[in-house]
């Protein structure tokens, strides 16, 4: 048996070079960061699905006062669920903001890669009402393409006729930095030369609303992770989409370069499907330090999970302990949500923004609406006002139900 000897090509940098985002703070990535940056929380009042009463959850991050048909025509709005119509929102400001034009022999080589851990709930829930509750024998025709949470990735690829791999990745809270990965690697060895990528989700309906209730997790006031207050998350929605490439390719055609997409580590608990793991989510940090080839005390900031919950903070600042050792009382640690809320699938889009914006300004993020600490989180948690520092590398980190955790390392370069 012959063996082929021929050593495999370097593996290619990947590195950002445009950021679009849809959040509870508007349409755009700098009104996003602004927001973070202030520590000016986009939580509000929850306004109920329409002609839906007895709601018990209280507050949301939603995107209030949207209007599709200021984005969209009619035609097109047949085809588009809510958490497609933020994809291609955010889609169009990261394409642009990158400068990318693609010529005809680049369409194949450009993938694109979304995240969703719900997919087009808005659409499901719809037609779910005409059946159920309006008695009706159909349902909209195109409510399969509305519906499947592979919509987001296949409109922004039809919209900029991208042929190259197109696809959906779910993994509950960890599907947008899951994404990213996937899209990082395809580029990585060679697949692709650019990539599309992110996350996008849209759950505010009576079925996703009455769910989380249910698992009375969400808080009725406002999202104070790591806080001694801390009673819960709160949930968000909106999309954040990157433009990735080679750096090579970034430097050839002399585009502005973000940050480097370093590395990334991805795990599994594989224990409960929601309390989380310090063991599995300290595994996926030092895996992504490993591969990115960043030594921890590299490493100035971390965006973190950071939900809000009772379980989650605590268990998170374990894990980074265990992961970082001694420097971990050197870390500047901020969570995002209570800014944003919790995304769910988008959750980690969006937190990309601030780590990007982290390194590009050198400036990190406050965790908002912070009281008292907790004993049981004992790190530096840059409590309600941003700080100026050095931030060199940076981690963003997403661990979800299902114990699935996704880390991504950013630098400077």
């Amino acid at each position: 048996m012959s063996v082929d000897t021929r050593a495999h090509p370097a593996p290619r940098r990947v590195v950002v070079t445009g950021m679009g985002a849809v959040s509870a703070l508007g349409l755009g990535a700098d009104v996003l960061w602004d927001a973070m940056r202030e520590g000016r929380s986009g939580i509000a009042p929850l306004v109920p699905p329409a002609g839906e009463s007895g709601i018990r959850m209280r507050v949301a991050a939603a995107l209030n006062g949207y209007e599709p048909a200021a984005h969209f025509s009619s035609a097109e709005l047949t085809l588009l669920d809510r958490v497609s119509q933020f994809a291609l929102l955010a889609a169009d400001e990261a394409i642009a903001h990158a400068g990318l034009q693609l010529e005809a022999d680049q369409v194949a080589r450009t993938a694109v890669v979304v995240g969703t851990g719900i997919g087009g709930e808005t659409s499901r829930d719809e037609q779910s009402r005409r059946l159920y509750r309006e008695g009706a024998e159909r349902v909209h025709p195109m409510s399969i393409v509305r519906v499947m949470p592979s919509a987001p990735a296949s409109q922004i690829g039809m919209r900029y006729r991208l042929q190259g791999p197109t696809f959906a990745i779910s993994s509950a809270c960890a599907s947008s930095n899951h994404a990213i990965a996937q899209a990082a690697m395809l580029i990585r060895h060679g697949m692709a030369d650019v990539a599309i990528a992110g996350g996008a989700e849209a759950t505010f309906t009576l079925s996703g609303i009455r769910a989380w209730e249910a698992m009375r997790v969400a808080d009725d006031d406002t999202c104070r992770p790591f806080c001694a207050q801390r009673r819960g998350l709160v949930l968000g929605e909106g999309a954040g989409i990157f433009v990735l490439e080679s750096l090579d390719l970034a430097r050839a055609r002399g585009a502005t370069i973000l940050a480097e997409l370093a590395g990334f580590g991805l795990g599994a608990d594989a224990g409960d499907i929601v309390a989380p793991s310090a063991e599995g989510a300290a595994t996926a940090m030092r895996a992504a330090l490993r591969d990115a080839g960043v030594a921890s005390d590299q490493v100035d900031y971390i965006n973190a999970h950071g939900t809000g919950t009772q379980l989650n903070d605590p268990t998170e600042s374990r894990a980074i302990r265990q992961a970082f050792g001694d420097h971990a009382d050197k870390l500047a640690v901020s969570s995002t949500k209570a800014v944003h809320g919790h995304a769910l699938g988008a959750a980690g889009a969006l937190e990309l923004v601030a780590v990007i914006n982290a390194l590009r300004d050198q400036v990190v993020p406050p965790t908002a609406n912070f009281l008292d600490p907790d004993p049981a989180c004992d790190l530096d948690y840059v409590p309600n006002a941003a700080r100026d520092a050095r931030v060199r590398a940076a981690l963003s980190n997403s661990f979800a139900f299902g114990g699935l955790n996704g880390v991504l390392v950013l630098k400077r370069i």
